[in-house]
Formats: structure tokens, sequence, C-alpha cells
């Protein structure tokens, strides 16, 4: 059983000093100290009783703002273990990720994506990030984990193996040289055809590099972000909570594809924010046409002119739309040179 419940705004009381509720005050302790598997044998035993939903809940994000990152991401693990649900662990990520300092935020989803958990515990914190840190903290955090991307690439090629040497490949069917002892010479007669010999051509798979800083693709994060801040309402203006919301959703959708890019730039999340600033540029170009008064409404409360917030997301499609091409050319299969023959078998031939 899983229990969501919505993100701690600004305004509520800290978690770490709101302990005037006894149950509030003992789930606390509970969960300060003990070991991990007796929190979560704690939180699976609270969540057998709908009685006990809110002393979950703070469970949770009493683990997600007052244990260690490393805390958190190995409990985020256990409690999705199958069979249980993948959003089991999702109050404690949500309060660490809108909580934290950006250094702890850029560790904690520097470890959930390298740790074998359920992909949504990520993709969990990335959301919670986007919609709950202001911009300038977001254009930080996107700095951060490009760094630690950086950084964790150059590990890898660093710590790539030498290719061994292999004789068999150097020499084929002739025994390797001995050393100090001159060559045979090669014999003056032409051999017959049945035995000229070809050289074995040996397919070598090249080295799959290790993963590298993709800048188009952080282009096109960088795009999105900046249509994201233009989107933005900044205020309500007399707008209705459905106009306001729409408004509010649509920025909020930009900066969240614009952190799924940064932390995973594959041809999904590309294709994916193409097509977001797209639609934002086409609900603004056909507005008229749609004959809603909602949606017209919205799209008169972003932060730019409509001109400008149109012609940003037009802009971000294109650079995604490049980075996208730049992806599939990279990774298209390269076809090998034909073997040269060997110098015997030419001359044999001639």
């Amino acid at each position: 059983m899983s229990t969501r419940s919505s993100s701690p705004q600004p305004n509520e009381p800290s978690i770490t000093t709101a302990h005037e509720d006894p149950v509030s005050a003992l789930v606390h302790a509970a969960v300060a100290d003990r070991p991990l598997e007796e929190v979560a044998r704690l939180i699976t035993l609270l969540e057998q009783s709908p009685q006990y939903a809110q002393a979950t809940v703070d469970a949770l994000r009493a683990v997600g703002t007052d244990r260690s990152v490393e805390d958190v991401t190995r409990l985020a693990a256990l409690l999705t273990r199958p069979p249980r649900d993948a959003d089991s662990a999702d109050e404690a990520i949500r309060a660490a990720a809108g909580s934290r300092p950006v250094e702890d935020v850029t560790r904690l989803m520097a470890l959930l994506h390298r740790s074998p958990m359920e992909p949504h515990c990520g993709q969990e914190a990335a959301r919670a990030a986007a919609t709950a840190r202001p911009v300038e903290e977001l254009v930080e955090l996107i700095g951060r984990l490009s760094e630690e991307r950086e950084a964790q690439a150059a590990r890898l090629e660093a710590e790539e193996p030498p290719r061994p040497y292999d004789e068999q490949e150097a020499y084929g069917d002739q025994p390797p040289p001995v050393p100090g002892v001159l060559p045979p010479p090669a014999p003056d007669f032409a051999p017959a055809i049945g035995d000229l010999r070809t050289p074995r051509r040996i397919a070598r798979t090249p080295a799959r590099p290790a993963a590298r800083l993709q800048w188009p693709g952080l282009f096109a994060a960088a795009a999105l972000l900046a249509c994201a801040m233009l989107w933005f309402p900044l205020h309500r203006d007399g707008a209705s909570l459905h106009a306001y919301g729409l408004a509010l959703g649509l920025s909020t959708v930009c900066a969240a594809v614009s952190v799924l890019l940064t932390l995973r730039p594959g041809l999904t999340v590309l294709a994916v924010a193409v097509v977001v600033p797209a639609l934002l540029a086409a609900a603004q170009l056909y507005e008229g046409r749609f004959h809603s008064a909602r949606l017209s409404r919205a799209l008169d409360l972003t932060l730019a002119p409509n001109w400008i917030a149109g012609l940003a997301a037009v802009c971000a499609s294109l650079v995604a739309l490049t980075a996208l091409l730049v992806r599939l050319a990279s990774q298209a299969p390269t076809v090998n040179a034909p073997a040269r023959p060997l110098v015997g078998a030419r001359r044999g031939a001639e």
C-alpha cells in the first residue's frame, strides 16, 4: 500500500521542528537513528491500516529531510522492491528533493539514477525538484548535474582497460618471429593459384565510447528552461483558477522536460523535448480557432509578451530537433573498409 500527499508548501512549518503532536514527535524520533531495515519495517506496518496514513507520511518526510541522501536512496530501494509499488517511497523523495540544499539534491539524483532501483524514483525526484524549486536553483542544479555526468564519463574512460595483445590476430597462421633470427626469404617461384591465401578478415567491433556530455542536448535543455521561464504566469491578473493552473502547468511541463533532458538525454526524451514546445507554439498560433476562453486567458498570463513567448517555444523546438538529429547521426553504423590483400598473394596473382 502506498501513500501519496501533496508536496510541502513554503509556508508550512518545518517537519524537523513541528513536534507539538505527540504522534509526529514519536514517529520522527523512531526514524531518526534506527537502522534502515527497521525503518522500512515500521513504514510497512503503518501502511497496513488507513488509521496510520498521516503517521506514514510523517515518517517518510522525516527520512527525506533528516537522514542522509545515501540513507534516503537505500530506503527507497527497500520500499520499492517487488511486490511493493514503485511509488512507495515518493513522499520521502519529494521531501528530500524539495527542501534540501542544491548540493544534497545533486547527490540524491545522481544516486537514484545509478542505483539498481525503479526508474520511477529518479523521475519523481526530478519532478519534485522541477516544481518546488525556484528557477535560479534549477539552473544551478542543472549545472551541477552536468558537471557530475562529465566527471563520471571521465572516470569511466580512465578506467577502461587497454586492448590485450593477440599474436594470432597479428600473424594469422604464421608463427611469430624469434628475437635475433631473421625471417626466411620469400621463394622466387609463384605459388599455385589453389594455394593462394587471402588474409583473414578480422571483424572488429569498435569499442563503444564512454558516455560523454552531449552539448546539443544541453543547449536544448537550456532553451526549454528559458521557454518555461518566459511562459511562467507571474501574476494571476484576475484570471480564473483553472486558467491560471493551465498556464502554470504549461510552464512546469517545459521545466520538467528540461531537467529530464539534462539527466537522461536519450532519444525518447529528445523527441518529447521537440513536441512540447511545438505544441505550445501551435496553441498560441491557432488560439483564435480553438474558441476556448480558458486557453486564451491562460496564454495571456505569460511572463513575456505573446509573440516573444511563441518565438521562444519555436526556437526551443528547433534546438531540440537539432539535438535529436545529431544523436541519430552519431548512432548510425559505420561500414568497415574492405581488407587489403597480402603482398605475397598479390605478387603470386601477378
